[in-house]
């Protein structure tokens, strides 16, 4: 710590830091653009200019940049000093010069962090009165509006898009004295973070398209604190609501998980809860849509068979559904809902991280690992922001070297110009290609057997006391001896690994390199599939297949079935086969698919965006997400239909249903304090999910009746459906709305951390279940060599951000991004059958049944033998559960796949 002086005020403040930083840590108002906590210093707009003093007999002092200058211990400031107010004032009336009057129409209105910066420097006239400086602007693709005439070339949006998330075609273009943010040509951004340009803009340059389709203002929506339901990394969301609909989802801070960044199937995934396919109102096959009274003595009398009653659940559903449901039918008789290779794969993982003895990081430690290797696992397409901190770890050894040439870590460019000439190791044993490629030290394609095969042996190199793999070809030696020596001389080393190769070899060795690495910090992580997943591992239960063979045998002929379309899980005519035996089927889910088509009484559940629960996340972290608006009349949360089928429950409210299962299960003992409980208050009041300024309330329902109604009452949570309540004291992670006086953009979080870019102010939302205990066996079941079967082609799963996942599928501008469906294979096998990309292929099983037809890829990367399928769209579900299948060409080009 050292001591400096602003404004005649002695302050303590971090040693290592910017002027700026130290400011804003310490409550001060002091205006920025191009400076971020994410991204750095680099000096670019001028904005946040103060008087620094020589001595305590310098009185004239000299203008410096906040963002650019070190703090020292005795170091004299002044923010008040006129000439650096004067300054400040003239400059933002320079870049004000060419932006447009249009803030009662611009989207950004209310949350514009320019707004608040030109209110916070006093300038509110404008003496220009010329001729502006005007641009045309571009389609960006389904998710950003591009409006280039706000720009006020802060370069914050090239910095994180290019040098922070790795794209390469938002770029700076420049003639004369115009400068211009864009692309080469109009066309959808590529990168998979490209939504965070509507937040790291401090303008209206990069608007969010899919809010501007329901736009309201930041102060008329309603929020409360939540979790983003389409991977397992478990990052924080705020969705904000309007009218009964969910209008757009923002990031929510978390300094241990996401940080200040989403995924864009995060941000834009929402759309399935405004779906026309949403389940609204209870239904008996057969029947008119029913009452909830008269459904609820429906599920009652279907419990009353006098044989098992089957309970499937979901890694979809929140812990409490599921154990609501596993309780309601019996532990015997409960079933995870997973595929048979997916529940194994679940069941070695929670072994591990329970047991293994090696950390399973959050994010935050995630970027700060010096040596990565990634095996079998797609990142970028299966845990998005997992990828996106992978890259921020690369550059360690960039702030190393700065390190020692005594150059802050926060001067950005500076330090990029080092991280050029050096990064910390990022090996990548893969199917085929990745998004981090360009980062990595040495990239390895294979199949999962070969994948595995170099994990054991990485893992050999590094102790010999681990199991060898034999017929090891020598470069494959000497890849592993390479890679173990990096991953040997690190501090902070980390293996990544995940299900997405359904490779249970591919864990196991992945398990074994970080138990045979020497460094104490050690680090070892897995990505799940869904966004309970590991939630459900801990419940655990028996096999799908099981529960077929249960009502085939006639030992049960009753089915519930929990947020779970089985259609995903097993093959079709294995589904058809269960559900048609089945005497009866209850459906409990938000979206119509296959399996609720099929059900005798469909239940409509709640979205998370209307409903409450708590989530365990892929490193272990349980948290809370809480309804944001009352769900439509008829509609439940899942907990709630099993919980009212229950005679006698005492599951009445969500806080009892999750007591008793942290009651339950010891790994879930912390569950209850991921959040406060209902009862929670402060002062006597819960927490209002509508901001201070919220409009319309008298008004919205006066088409119906003039007189204001009462505001819809919430029992399960803290938090109230109004914009009355406890504004004050209220703990950071819990505010439902990020605002501070003067602040209404997203900056307003400075206001909320303990320093600029750390922890949030009473510790970061969620709990972590457990931590590393016991020190686990070697896993010796190393696989043979692959080898290409002449005329057989071996099926792996293809992960993709934009199509993989089945809620974010059902966001129309989601949709617009998702790969078309394709079989994608090596240039040699794409010969030995004479097909070009385009060309169609019949892919049948080995018993010559044809499952579907798709066209070509050509894929380089991918090794010869190997046939990828994108995972998870609808066209593909027939052969995502086979393993070998044959190929046949059946049409000729339709054109080339890009």
């Amino acid at each position: 710590m050292v001591t400096i002086e602003i404004d005649g005020v002695y302050y303590q403040v971090k040693t290592e830091t910017s002027l700026l930083s130290a400011c804003l840590a310490l409550g001060l108002d002091l205006p920025y653009f191009c400076w971020h906590p994410a991204l750095g210093s680099v000096g670019a707009c001028r904005q946040c200019a103060v008087i620094q003093y020589h001595n305590a007999e310098d009185k004239q002092g000299r203008l410096v940049m906040a963002c650019m200058t070190p703090v020292a211990d005795g170091m004299r400031v002044s923010i008040d000093a006129d000439q650096a107010k004067q300054f400040r004032a003239e400059n933002i009336e320079l870049l004000m010069i060419n932006h447009p009057h249009d803030c009662p129409v611009c989207e950004e209105g209310g949350e514009c962090h320019l707004q608040d910066m030109t209110v916070m420097t006093g300038h509110t006239v404008r003496r220009y009165r010329g001729r502006k400086r005007t641009h045309k602007n571009q389609y960006l693709g389904p998710f950003i509006n591009h409006e280039m005439n706000r720009c006020i070339a802060c370069y914050r949006c090239v910095r994180f898009y290019n040098d922070y998330a790795g794209g390469s075609d938002l770029q700076t273009l420049g003639i004369n004295n115009n400068v211009y943010f864009g692309r080469f040509k109009d066309g959808a951004l590529e990168n998979e973070f490209s939504g965070n340009l509507v937040e790291v803009c401090p303008t209206g340059v990069f608007t969010d398209k899919t809010f501007s389709d329901h736009y309201a203002r930041k102060w008329d929506l309603q929020t409360a604190p939540s979790v983003c339901v389409h991977c397992s990394l478990g990052c924080n969301i705020a969705p904000g609501e309007r009218y009964s609909e969910l209008r757009r989802v923002i990031n929510r801070y978390n300094g241990e998980v996401n940080g200040y960044f989403l995924c864009d199937r995060g941000r834009f995934g929402y759309g399935f809860v405004n779906s026309p396919e949403r389940i609204l109102k209870p239904v008996i096959k057969g029947q008119t849509e029913i009452t909830t009274e008269a459904a609820d003595h429906h599920f009652r009398e279907l419990l009353k068979s006098d044989r098992p009653v089957i309970g499937i659940g979901s890694p979809r559903a929140s812990l409490e559904a599921n154990f609501a449901l596993r309780t309601l039918v019996g532990e015997e008789n409960f079933f995870p809902g997973l595929d048979p290779t997916e529940h194994v794969l679940l069941e070695a993982i929670n072994g591990i991280l329970r047991s293994g003895g090696i950390h399973s990081p959050s994010l935050r430690e995630v970027e700060q690992a010096d040596a990565v290797l990634i095996l079998g696992e797609d990142v970028t397409n299966s845990a998005p922001r997992l990828a996106l901190s992978l890259r921020q770890a690369v550059r360690n050894a960039a702030f190393e070297l700065a390190g020692t040439l005594h150059i802050p870590s926060w001067q950005d460019a500076a330090v990029r110009n080092l991280g050029k000439q050096l990064r910390s190791p990022l090996f990548i044993a893969g199917v085929c290609s990745t998004r981090l490629d360009d980062v990595a030290a040495r990239s390895y394609w294979g199949s999962p057997d070969d994948i595995a095969r170099l994990g054991f042996a990485i893992a050999y190199h590094l102790d010999n006391q681990a199991p060898e793999p034999g017929d090891l070809t020598d470069a494959d030696h000497a890849l592993a001896a390479m890679i173990a020596d990096n991953l040997r001389s690190a501090k902070r080393p980390l293996v990544v690994s995940g299900t997405s190769c359904a490779s249970l070899a591919v864990i196991q060795a992945a398990f074994n390199v970080a138990k045979a690495l020497p460094s104490k910090d050690r680090q070892l992580t897995f990505t799940v599939p869904e966004s309970n997943s590991m939630g459900l591992a801990i419940i655990g239960g028996r096999r799908l297949q099981q529960a077929f063979e249960w009502v085939h045998e006639g030992l049960s002929d009753t089915v519930v079935i929990l947020e779970n379309d089985l259609y995903r899980r097993a093959q079709e005519q294995e589904v058809d086969a269960f559900l048609q035996a089945a005497a009866h089927v209850l459906v409990i889910d938000c979206l119509d698919n296959k399996t609720t088509q099929q059900a005798e009484l469909l239940l409509p559940a709640a979205t998370f965006a209307e409903s409450e629960g708590t989530l365990v996340s892929n490193e272990g972290r349980a948290q809370r997400y809480f309804p944001v608006y009352p769900p439509p009349e008829n509609v439940r949360g899942s907990w709630q239909w099993l919980s009212a089928a229950a005679e006698g429950s005492k599951w009445r409210h969500c806080d009892a249903l999750t007591s008793a299962c942290a009651e339950t299960f010891a790994d879930l003992e912390a569950i209850t304090r991921a959040a406060p409980d209902a009862n929670f208050r402060i002062n006597g009041m819960k927490i209002p999910r509508q901001p201070h300024r919220y409009s319309g309330r008298t008004a919205m329902l006066a088409n119906i009746n003039v007189s204001e109604p009462q505001q819809p009452l919430d029992p399960e949570t803290p938090f109230a459906f109004s914009m009355e309540g406890a504004t004050a004291n209220v703990l950071s992670a819990l505010e439902p709305v990020i605002w501070a006086p003067g602040w209404n953009s997203n900056q307003s979080i400075n206001k909320f951390q303990d320093d600029i870019g750390g922890h949030l102010q009473g510790g970061d939302y969620g709990v972590r279940l457990f931590e590393a205990a016991g020190s686990g066996d070697w896993f010796n079941n190393i696989p043979q060599a692959f080898k290409p079967d002449q005329g057989i082609w071996h099926l792996v799963l293809l992960q993709h951000i934009f199509g993989s996942e089945e809620l974010s599928l059902r966001s129309p501008p989601l949709a617009e991004r998702a790969l078309a469906p394709c079989a994608m294979l090596n240039p040699e096998d794409a010969g030995t059958l004479a097909v070009i990309s385009g060309d169609l292929v019949e892919i049948k099983s080995l018993n010559g049944k044809t499952m579907v037809s798709l066209p070509v890829r050509i894929e380089p990367s991918l090794p010869a033998g190997l046939l990828g399928i994108t995972a998870g769209l609808p066209e593909t579900l027939q052969v995502n559960k086979l393993d070998r299948v044959t190929l046949k060409k059946t049409g000729h080009t339709t054109g080339e796949q890009s």
